[in-house]
């Protein structure tokens, strides 16, 4: 009945649908399980991409050859750059999007590629031998054969819904849990964990009162996520809206509070400290008499609105008298109450840097299996699992991404050698070479990698490369052309910077502070005219290369200092606890994340300066 194919994906959440789609544009044969082929691609929370550092690992995914920026920029009803007021490491892209439209879309270029065959069917166990997987069962007890396997089981895994006093089983309202697959590997030698989500109750937007809120329009001049021509800028887009709890929306969801399963124990599993539900806003930050909710609307034409901020697994009575005591939710009416799911997890100590695992052969896993949170972190490992569950299985190197890299490299080092204890979330403080691995030059840093593996086409290496050649003409030219005191002074003085006495070359200007291109090309017209033959992407790259010239020069000499660790290679058969100078936690981390590289072993939690340095004398024998 099926083929034997290179790889399976069990899961068609955000991780698997990159998984397969790489692993299939790769040349590989794939097939893609999922419990429901309805629910493809679905946003399970927030119908939004993108944000602080998730921005960064969109634009990365589709700068690699993904699909999560094409789909979101083709379900997009709202576009928005965050911190513009801080500088461009900071700089973050987040979409709001059509809900039902980012699923079709998603399902839709699935099934345009003909490597990928589907089939919809709970997938209870995994076949294994000789520790080596060879393909999966399904719940009415088929076997599947593949020469490697993807798990993206999101929150499925023995997934418990709590609302108030009540639990049920399932994967998120409406869908059954999967069963069997957390008992295989716990008993093939996986340590498990339990975590923790939620998400806010929907309500009908035509029962709220907008005019009680603060509107939040899109960005003027919207832009896009992806690089390439296949989509492009909105021309119209939705408004969201902010309002606020207050004292007496406290007070209602602290009458339920003995109810939570929050705080009477039964939910065991962490919940996500950066995102947490609003009986923990309430509890933490007592002292706090208001939180932000954001309105946001779930797609073009639908009325259903995501409540933002207000995630919460109180009983569905005290959720709704709650809700109505917000500004401009006196008279709402609510689609459905807010759930918290408890989940089952692996630490991802338990993997390779290819999201490949060490007990079992050719068997990856990616996304919320591995403790994360976010569509876009689960995209990204999606990406990476299913390019090296395919080069694998064509005897190809190994495709691995460093922290100076990518965000991407900075995530998946995180979660193998720190491993998570809480779902984990991406921020632009965890890189500490962020102002390297900025969302505006994902493309000249990744869409070469991408085209190598396959990914990324010639027509997009061909504008990655002239981007590159145009960004470089230009920054020379604005070292050479220089401007004179009679013409720019007056306008300096209106910008309240210092005038000049000489002529002074235009990079010189532009790393005076708060002097950016654009008012530099109000103060001469000829130079205006001169840099319309730029694109806005060039003459962007351009201004930040020069304005943070020095600090970007710093970093990547510290990455090149790094990156003689990283290249210093370390036997997978290494005995650690043969060396006995090496401390008692040292040789236990040491020999659980069993480290590829002597960079990767100083970033492990607990392996100290001293032990690195016995290490290295070690390897040096």
């Amino acid at each position: 009945m099926f083929p034997i194919y290179d790889v399976i994906v069990v899961g068609a959440g955000h991780a698997g649908c990159e998984a397969a789609n790489a692993a299939a544009k790769m040349g590989s044969k794939v097939l893609l399980c999922t419990m429901n082929m309805n629910t493809i691609a679905q946003m399970s929370c927030n119908p939004a991409m993108g944000g602080v550092a998730k921005g960064q690992i969109v634009r990365e995914i589709d700068a690699l050859g993904g699909m999560s920026g094409i789909i979101s920029d083709k379900s997009m009803i709202q576009f928005r750059m965050l911190n513009r007021s801080k500088g461009p490491a900071m700089w973050s892209p987040r979409s709001q999007n059509d809900r039902m439209r980012f699923a079709e879309e998603w399902r839709l270029a699935l099934e345009a590629n003909p490597n990928v065959d589907f089939w919809q069917e709970m997938i209870s166990g995994l076949i294994v031998k000789n520790n080596c997987v060879k393909g999966v069962r399904t719940g009415i007890g088929l076997e599947i054969y593949s020469k490697s396997v993807v798990l993206t089981n999101g929150t499925f895994l023995n997934g418990l819904i709590h609302i108030g006093e009540k639990q049920f089983g399932g994967g998120r309202t409406g869908e059954a849990a999967a069963k069997g697959i957390t008992e295989q590997l716990v008993q093939l030698g996986f340590e498990a964990g339990r975590m923790k989500t939620g998400t806010p109750p929907r309500v009908d937007g035509r029962s709220l009162d907008y005019t009680k809120m603060e509107v939040q329009y899109g960005d003027e001049h919207p832009e896009k996520f992806s690089y390439s021509d296949e989509t492009q800028p909105l021309k119209e887009q939705r408004t969201c809206w902010i309002t606020y709890t207050n004292k007496e929306v406290h007070q209602t969801l602290e009458t339920g509070f003995d109810r939570s399963p929050m705080f009477n124990g039964r939910i065991q599993g962490l919940g996500p400290r950066y995102c947490p539900s609003i009986e923990d806003k309430i509890n933490r930050f007592a002292e706090r008499e208001r939180h932000q909710i954001f309105v946001e609307p779930e797609g073009w034409n639908t009325v259903e609105i995501y409540v933002n901020g207000f995630s919460t697994s109180l009983p569905e009575d005290v959720q709704y008298a709650a809700l109505r005591k917000i500004e401009g939710f006196e008279n709402a009416k609510m689609f459905r109450p807010g759930y918290a799911i408890e989940y089952d997890y692996f630490p991802p100590t338990q993997l390779r840097l290819t999201l490949e695992t060490q007990l079992i052969e050719n068997l990856y896993f990616a996304g919320q299996i591995n403790g994360t949170t976010g569509y876009e972190e689960a995209a990204s490992q999606g990406l990476v699992a299913g390019i090296n569950a395919s080069r694998k299985v064509h005897d190809k190197e190994p495709f691995l991404l460093k922290r100076s890299d990518a965000y991407i490299g900075v995530l998946i080092d995180d979660l193998i050698n720190k491993g998570t204890e809480e779902p984990y979330r991406m921020f632009t403080s965890r890189a500490e070479f962020r102002l390297l691995l900025r969302q505006d030059n994902a493309d000249l840093r990744l869409t070469q990698i991408g085209h190598q593996l396959g990914l990324a086409d010639d027509q997009r290496l061909e504008k990655m490369l002239d981007k590159k050649s145009d960004t470089a003409k230009l920054i020379n030219d604005l070292k050479q052309k220089k401007l004179s005191p009679d013409i720019i002074n007056e306008g300096l003085e209106e910008f309240d910077t210092a005038t000049i006495k000489e002529k002074i070359s235009i990079e010189k200007l532009l790393k005076r502070p708060h002097l950016g291109l654009s008012k530099i090309i109000e103060l001469d017209k000829d130079l205006k005219i001169y840099l319309s033959k730029y694109n806005k992407d060039v003459l962007e790259q351009a201004e930040i290369q020069i304005k943070y010239e020095s600090y970007i020069e710093k970093e990547q000499q510290m990455v090149e200092k790094i990156n003689n660790m990283e290249n210093y290679k370390i036997p997978i058969a290494f005995d650690y606890l043969a060396i006995p100078a090496l401390s008692a936690e040292g040789k236990q981390k040491l020999n659980k994340v069993k480290p590829e590289t002597l960079g990767q072993a100083s970033r492990i939690s607990g392996v100290s300066p001293a032990d690195l340095s016995i290490l290295t004398v070690y390897l040096g024998r």
